[in-house]
């Protein structure tokens, strides 16, 4: 099936020739006015700012993984979420954004393919790692291949079950947390995502006036449905992963009308920093963080990473690698677990990209997926995961 949407608007001809010319190198670069313009650019700054943001989910678990009681600098600084939170949020509008895209210019098939080739083989490397490997070499629990939890684990993390296992029998008992990797909740929140959006194409609800109408009732409907109540860790983690996702999609449909300056940006974060711990600073909060992150992306001439995406990697292995430092040390502060962590998990990242990732990929023309030109060169990676 093909997904049918609506077409940009025609440049005027003095952007165009504005355009060509720089594609010819006639003229320098501008810096983007929209998102649009930031999109049409040859280069963009999301693979630099997913390697940071997976870098902040083991900065920012490093303090509850070693029970320090401490708290990270950004929680300190913002309030409303620690630094693995933050990244998570990041992770989430970038996604939205992307997927989108990803979304607009494939068919359904060659879509769905696609995002199962960037998920999967890496997730089952790692939880296959994680049970045959990881586990029988520390374990103390004398039945841990009879163990019903075992097998639950591998199999509700391997198929990513809304009922995410985090802990295999006689693993890092005594330690401050005995999860094995605890950031996989986000994982099946993001398929649901996907999977969100194939729905509305095939109920052709991705045009943008469609889609627009339809996330604006969504938002609401979250808000009027769980505003006002205790949120449960699941309810709310699968509410916030979805308004940034669904702000990231809507900034897709729209880019042609999101303008990027920078005194918006000051704006956005003054408001946030004035509303902070006031009634609905959440809502100054989530507008900053989901402004910030797209401007990012395209405003700052930031270093380029091109051809290597480890942010996926760093993602997966970092709590394991964590929970090792704390085993292997015991009594290790939160800044020299991340120091040791962020060696291990970067090595296994890199494995990963390029023994299982990157084959992975490669894979994808055959089912007819196609490749945005001005899309990061290496893949869309999953969110990092905070904790609950």
């Amino acid at each position: 099936m093909k997904i049918a949407v609506a077409a940009d608007a025609a440049p005027s001809p003095r952007r165009a020739l504005g355009a060509t010319a720089r594609e010819t190198g006639t003229m320098p670069a501008m810096t983007p006015r929209t998102l649009a313009n930031g999109h049409a650019q040859s280069r963009n700054n999301f693979n630099l700012i997913r390697l940071i943001a997976a870098w902040l989910v083991i900065y920012g678990h490093a303090y509850p993984i070693t029970g320090s009681g401490e708290q990270d600098l950004l929680l300190q600084l913002v309030h409303i979420k620690f630094a693995g939170g933050i990244a998570v949020d990041m992770f989430f509008v970038i996604s939205g954004f992307l997927i989108a895209a990803s979304l607009e210019r494939n068919r359904l098939p060659a879509y769905l393919a696609a995002r199962a080739l960037r998920i999967f083989p890496a997730l089952l490397v790692c939880v296959l790692l994680s049970v045959f490997v990881l586990g029988p070499l520390l374990t103390t629990a004398a039945d841990y291949w009879n163990s019903p939890q075992t097998w639950k684990y591998l199999k509700a993390n391997a198929l990513l079950s809304r009922n995410t296992q985090y802990f295999l029998p006689g693993m890092f008992e005594g330690q401050p947390s005995q999860a094995i990797n605890g950031s996989l909740w986000s994982l099946p929140i993001e398929v649901r995502l996907y999977l969100w959006l194939a729905l509305f194409a095939l109920l052709r609800l991705f045009t943008p006036l469609r889609f627009n109408l339809v996330c604006v009732i969504l938002l609401i409907a979250g808000v009027v449905s769980y505003g006002g109540k205790e949120l449960t860790p699941e309810k709310s983690n699968f509410l916030y992963c979805t308004a940034y996702f669904l702000v990231g999609s809507l900034a897709w449909h729209n880019r042609q009308r999101v303008p990027l300056r920078w005194w918006l940006l000051g704006l956005l974060l003054a408001v946030a920093a004035l509303m902070r711990d006031r009634p609905y600073y959440f809502l100054a909060y989530f507008a900053a963080l989901s402004y910030t992150t797209l401007f990012l992306a395209f405003v700052p001439k930031l270093p380029q990473i091109r051809h290597t995406d480890l942010s996926y990697g760093l993602y997966l292995y970092g709590w394991p690698a964590q929970q090792l430092v704390q085993y292997l040390a015991p009594g290790t502060g939160p800044l020299a677990n991340v120091a040791w962590a962020t060696a291990l998990a970067g090595a296994l990242a890199a494995l990963s990209w390029y023994l299982v990732e990157r084959p992975a990929l490669r894979l994808k023309p055959r089912f007819g997926a196609r490749t945005d030109p001005h899309a990061p060169t290496a893949p869309e990676p999953l969110p990092a995961a905070q904790t609950s």
